[in-house]
């Protein structure tokens, strides 16, 4: 079970964090990441972090202004969003798959947080 939180209505310029509780899966070894989907857009990853030595992977069009990082002792997963855009605004999914590249297809997903950015 993936439980997103912190999403909300921000101007531009401004910064929200998403929290990801995780839970009933061993999360050590799963890949942990964000994706998001844009009204009438395809859902599209965001940042990943992959189990064991925590190497990330971001989409292009937030390279430098998320951050996303975890805390294996409380199977948690974040992510730093700032310099927000107008552009970032979407629904954003927590996902969780053995593979960083399945992510789209995950074993696990999360309900979903808001983030407008105005």
């Amino acid at each position: 079970q993936l439980v997103e939180s912190g999403g909300g209505s921000v101007q531009a310029g401004g910064s929200l964090r998403l929290s990801c509780a995780a839970s009933g899966f061993m999360y050590s070894s799963y890949c942990m990441g964000w994706l998001r989907q844009a009204p009438g857009k395809e859902r599209e990853g965001v940042a990943a972090i992959y189990p064991g030595g925590g190497a990330t992977l971001y989409a292009d069009s937030v390279k430098g202004r998320f951050t996303i990082s975890q805390d294996k002792s409380k199977s948690m997963v974040y992510l730093q969003m700032n310099s927000l855009k107008p552009e970032d605004t979407g629904k954003y999914y927590c996902a969780a798959d053995p593979n960083c590249r399945s992510l789209q297809s995950a074993q696990y997903w999360g309900q979903g947080t808001q983030v407008t950015v105005s």
